[in-house]
């Protein structure tokens, strides 16, 4: 799989490898790429393609490197060869607001090239797709031609940029009308770059947010550790947990930050980081799915161990970071342009499914630790739970409206034209993370006082209310013992032991 990945990873850089092209109405098509990019901040209106020796600061411009046209053998010998222009490709480039000026729809046409009928009023020329110009918009659709010569086989386009002066998101087509050229193909490569880097235009405040994060889990850090070494005698086995989450969380925002921040400066994803990267993000979201799921089952509160469920935990969370993992790979080692469709969604229902069986288990779990807190009357660790309950179960409300709102915005931005807010999707993800570990940090912060919410065996925690069993007799038996007997016995020897001078009440 990673030599697959290996072979797609081209961000900014766009690779053609021998791809085909697609029949649409008259015309055959190839999608060259797709991204938003904002306008250049140093321009001159007057040259639209610009020369490659230029300085790119500041510089927004989508460039075309050794890009190759190869037709077949039969195509090519169909050809005169004394004739220079006999085959015409053309790349087009346009805004996606002027979709509509691709084709003959202004001519009342469903034509894409131009045919001989509508070329006789000179609106276009036959073997060119139409294009509706503007002479008050310079900056709509572009197009540059590539012809075939003679009898040769191949034809290389000439290397040139095109500086990009409206901030939009940008299509490119390589297209053909010629049906002679069926079985071209094309290999090569474009490259994108915005006026600050080769970050594509919706990924751009990522690397911003990443960094930000990066602090932000930092100073929890920072405040996680002073509280660790300050009562580093009264930490439990919970804290050595959480303290994996944060560091866990603090190397993946580090990751991602020089990951995207190598992206914007050379164009191209290091894939050792982004692997790296992708693997602490699952390790992460596995880790601190675990987390929320003993803390629900009341581990070092309700109960000292897992006992005998500890195996399907694991087993959950191996899964879980194996379909993570899958996932995230596809996701950040594919281009720019490609969204893996069937693939994607072949990852994406596994991790969502394993996501509900985590969530339904967590608020199982945590309805019997209430029940078990109550039955005990242990008011502080109640009050705690109570607390971590409603923190949960917004954090959920919250998720489940978010994902109403994604599926919103996917459906009803199908050309990415609103990708300039397509980064908080994902970003909301990494800030509710972190929120929710933030209030477990609150919530179970190492005090002088880790008795109020760690599991101790007092009187009342001796037995659980799966044990307990009505019997016939005056009272409760909790493995045959009389439970009032039980709990006579334990008064006097604390009446006896509160009257023992030893004791110091003030320590």
């Amino acid at each position: 799989m990673l030599v697959y990945l290996n072979r797609l990873v081209g961000a900014s850089i766009h690779e053609y490898q021998n791809e085909t092209f697609i029949r649409r109405s008259n015309s055959f098509f190839f999608h060259g790429g797709s991204e938003g990019l904002y306008a250049s901040r140093l321009h001159s209106h007057n040259e639209k393609i610009a020369s490659e020796d230029k300085t790119i600061d500041g510089k927004s411009f989508i460039r075309f490197e050794s890009i190759t046209f190869r037709r077949t053998k039969e195509s090519a010998e169909m050809k005169n060869e004394m004739q220079q222009r006999t085959d015409l490709v053309e790349a087009i480039v346009l805004e996606v607001r002027d979709r509509e000026k691709i084709g003959g729809s202004y001519l009342n046409s469903e034509a894409i090239c131009c045919t001989p009928q509508l070329s006789k009023d000179g609106s276009c020329k036959v073997g060119e797709v139409i294009i509706q110009q503007n002479p008050d918009d310079p900056d709509g659709p572009k197009r540059m031609q590539t012809f075939f010569e003679g009898k040769n086989e191949e034809t290389n386009m000439e290397l040139q940029t095109i500086e990009i002066n409206s901030t939009g998101m940008y299509y490119l087509y390589f297209m053909f009308c010629d049906p002679e050229l069926v079985g071209t193909s094309i290999s090569g490569r474009t490259v994108w770059r915005n006026p600050d880097g080769y970050l594509p235009g919706k990924m751009a405040p990522l690397m911003t947010f990443f960094g930000l994060m990066s602090l932000a889990y930092l100073v929890l850090g920072l405040f996680w550790f002073l509280r660790f070494v300050q009562y580093w005698k009264d930490i439990i086995q919970l804290h050595y947990h959480i303290s994996a989450v944060i560091g866990l969380g603090m190397c993946e925002m580090a990751l991602w930050y020089f990951e995207y921040a190598n992206f914007n400066s050379t164009g191209t994803r290091p894939m050792g980081i982004t692997i790296w990267a992708v693997s602490f993000g699952a390790v992460k979201k596995t880790v601190s799915r675990l987390l929320l799921l003993v803390v629900s089952m009341g581990y070092g509160v309700v109960r000292p161990t897992l006992g005998g469920i500890t195996s399907k935990v694991l087993l959950l969370g191996v899964i879980y970071f194996v379909a993570s993992e899958a996932l995230e790979l596809v996701e950040h080692l594919g281009n720019i342009n490609d969204f893996f469709g069937k693939t994607r969604l072949f990852l994406v229902l596994p991790v969502a499914l394993l996501d509900a069986c985590f969530i339904l288990w967590i608020f199982s779990s945590l309805s019997k630790a209430l029940e078990k807190l109550q039955i005990r009357r242990s008011m502080a660790k109640l009050e705690l739970y109570r607390k971590f309950t409603n923190a949960l179960a917004v954090s959920v409300f919250v998720s489940v409206a978010w994902i109403g709102y994604e599926l919103y915005f996917n459906a009803s931005d199908p050309l990415s034209e609103l990708w300039r807010r397509a980064w908080i999707i994902s970003a909301f993800w990494v800030l509710l993370a972190y929120l929710l570990l933030v209030v477990i940090c609150v919530l179970w912060a190492p005090s002088h006082n880790p008795t109020g919410y760690a599991y101790s065996e007092e009187t009342v925690d001796d037995f659980d209310e799966e044990a307990i069993s009505l019997t016939g007799g005056s009272g409760v038996k909790v493995d045959g013992v009389d439970l009032a007997s039980k709990l006579e016995k334990k008064g006097n020897e604390a009446i006896i032991f509160s009257r023992s001078p030893c004791v110091s009440w003030g320590r």
